[in-house]
């Protein structure tokens, strides 16, 4: 361990949002007498945040220059015969890249919720949630444990949940995050069962100690059953990755959290909660590695989220909702690159969508501030010329999300497509198409919000259904005129721009081809080749963003774009017409494939009326009934039979002990 890392920094690091969250959350709210006011709370938890983005960078620049590591316990929580349960940091690549997306999204969300939570009346209490998170997010990516990881993952599920209900009046909001809740719950469930099945096999929590196991691990089974422990304990970490990265069918609950208000959908979309489960397989690539069969399901659940969320997208009128649409299909792309075993390929997806996705939803958020509250993309139209810093921003990330050559979501989209082209797994071919399609409705989507937004005809002043006065987010309408945000809004809309546009091509060297992750994602390169073919083929980012422009992806993009500025900017009449002839499946689309509708209707009938069979047959006749009252009626009966013998008589006893000493001599006798 290099000693340019002390544990005191890296506690600092985690710690330094918690004492913000607390100070907001305690102080600034009712809870703690509103003893700080708004600009306190603000200055409070941004400070923190600040503080624990300067120091991850400082971290990140002793792991790239001076190859420091730190895998240490800091604290022992208890320890139960050889299992230790403990605090602890790992921080090699992958965790410092991590702690400086983290941290620095949500600096950026920090500061732009000054100005779109002006207004609302929980303001502290908003930036304490938002603290909270970060801190969450911050435990999850430096553990070098699975009791801390677990930790870090339920607390980002919570804090998630106060978040999305923020707006605790509204039905729809309340409806929102106990659905994210209760999903989320079916995901964790499957992860806690990986972690219990690694725990019992090799009798720790530790990363380190249970990768050193894998070898022994791959030679089990599951007891009572011919499947591999090694792939089962992998797509039970799985589905907790499908939960909280919202992969097929665990995907419902991702885009009704567009209820929340807009700095929370770029924190929970970008670079936290939803990548959590990207970030733990990449880390868990050691036991990945070993089971093809739990490499082919990635692929194909991977593959169908990239493609059939993105179908979604094409159809939505809500600006955020769009987005999220987006940022579904686009955590299907990292995990088809988990799935080909290019597991730095899908974290290095995972930067760039951050920065990218961030910014697209807080410009997302500018807009809707600058029309007054109004999410309807149909009701917009011509804001380029009011909002241009929006604007401008918004189009270098929607260029970065399509993987427009040059701009840093195509270094990293690039090479998940010729990732996923190399692999040599019988999934990969379904995943390869369901990515190449993935393209093209990308890019219409994404174009279809920004023509729809920024150019043609101005339709804000014609929305019928909006806002007057106060709304729900607490701002006041002031002119019917369209306008650009404050600078504490645009500010981090530009500080964000900037690595979505650059980021990428300065760092797909050393983090895809280099050493940068060479301690901390392990890929079995004599049977999966694909990282192996794609580093054969790379010549530096200039040359591959070249061949870019030559190659099948582009194209599609740029038919993408194409369409969209056809059918609405030049034939704005011809989608209406498409949409009756193909209403069957406009429909199927529009009911979100009838998955929600499954889920209330089938699904939740089906566990209310298990729940119901537990508690009347299990709780209430089993235990309630048999051991609960069976067992004191028994103790009864007992005791009313025994206490016949009680008569109080010297010549009863006698007799009850002479005839104790025949029985146990006849025993005796008996057992010679």
């Amino acid at each position: 361990m290099s000693q340019t890392l002390s544990s005191s920094t890296l506690l600092v690091v985690a710690l330094a949002p918690l004492v913000g969250a607390i100070a907001a959350g305690v102080l600034g709210t009712k809870f703690g007498g509103n003893v700080i006011g708004r600009r306190l709370s603000h200055s409070v938890t941004i400070l923190g945040v600040l503080l624990s983005f300067v120091l991850s960078v400082m971290t990140l620049q002793s792991v790239v220059v001076d190859g420091a590591r730190f895998n240490e316990t800091i604290y022992t929580w208890m320890v139960v015969g050889d299992l230790k349960m403990e605090i602890g940091f790992l921080v090699d690549g992958l965790t410092a890249m991590m702690m400086c997306v983290v941290t620095f999204v949500s600096l950026m969300v920090h500061i732009y919720t000054v100005g779109y939570m002006e207004e609302d009346e929980g303001y502290n209490r908003f930036f304490a949630y938002i603290s909270l998170f970060t801190f969450s997010m911050l435990m999850l990516v430096m553990s070098n444990n699975m009791l801390q990881l677990f930790f870090g993952w339920e607390a980002v599920g919570l804090v998630s949940y106060l978040l999305i209900g923020f707006w605790f009046n509204k039905p729809s909001a309340i409806f929102a995050n106990m659905k994210a809740f209760l999903v989320n719950r079916v995901g964790d469930f499957g992860f806690i069962l990986g972690i219990g099945l690694l725990v019992a096999y090799t009798g720790s929590l530790n990363y380190s100690e249970v990768f050193a196991q894998s070898g022994e691990l791959a030679k089990l089974t599951l007891p009572g059953t011919d499947w591999m422990l090694i792939t089962v304990a992998c797509i039970c970490l799985f589905i907790g990755a499908m939960g909280k990265s919202a992969q097929f069918p665990l995907h419902v609950w991702l885009p009704d959290s567009m209820e929340g208000p807009t700095p929370i959908s770029a924190l929970i979309h970008a670079a936290t909660m939803v990548t959590a489960g990207i970030f733990m397989v990449a880390r868990m690539s050691p036991l990945f590695e070993l089971s093809d069969t739990a490499l082919n399901f990635i692929l194909i659940i991977g593959g169908i989220t990239a493609l059939f969320m993105g179908f979604l997208g094409i159809i939505q009128n809500d600006i955020k909702r769009i987005v999220a649409y987006s940022t579904l299909s686009q955590l299907g792309y990292m995990t088809v690159a988990l799935g080909a075993s290019a597991y730095s390929v899908a974290v290095f997806h995972l930067m760039t969508h951050a920065f990218f996705k961030a910014l697209l939803f807080l410009a997302a958020g500018s807009v809707i501030m600058g029309v007054h509250h109004n999410q309807d993309i149909r009701w917009m139209g011509g804001l380029r010329k009011y909002m241009p810093i929006t604007w401008l921003t918004c189009l270098l990330g929607s260029l970065a999300l399509i993987g427009t050559p040059f701009f840093s979501g195509f270094y990293s989209k690039d090479e998940i497509i010729m990732a996923v082209h190399a692999s040599q797994l019988p999934a990969a071919g379904f995943a390869y198409f369901a990515v190449l399609a993935g393209v093209f409705i990308t890019a219409f989507y994404s174009f279809r919000l920004y023509f729809l937004v920024f150019h043609g005809k101005e339709r804000f002043d014609q929305n019928p259904d909006a806002h007057h006065g106060h709304d729900d987010h607490g701002h006041h309408g002031h002119d019917s005129k369209p306008h650009e945000s404050p600078w504490v809004v645009t500010v981090p809309l530009i500080l964000l721009a900037i690595p979505s546009v650059l980021i990428g091509f300065f760092t797909i060297g050393p983090m895809l081809f280099g050493d940068f992750f060479k301690d901390a994602i392990f890929v079995n390169a004599e049977i999966h080749q694909a990282m192996t073919l794609l580093g054969e083929e790379f010549h530096g980012p200039v040359a591959l963003a070249l061949h870019g422009f030559m190659a099948a992806p582009f194209w599609l993009a740029l038919a993408g774009v194409v369409s969209a500025y056809y059918l609405y900017m030049v034939n704005p009449a011809l989608p209406a017409a498409i949409k009756r002839r193909v209403m069957p499946i406009y429909t199927l689309l529009e009911n979100k494939y009838y998955m929600d509708w499954f889920n209330e209707n089938v699904l939740a009938p089906a566990a209310r009326g298990l729940g119901t069979a537990l508690w009347k047959v299990g709780d209430q006749a089993v235990i309630d009934g048999a051991v609960v009252n069976g067992s004191w009626r028994i103790v009864g009966w007992i005791s009313g039979v025994v206490r016949k013998f009680q008569t109080g008589y010297l010549y009863d006893y006698a007799l009850t002990m002479v005839l104790g000493i025949f029985v146990l001599m006849t025993y005796f006798v008996w057992l010679k």
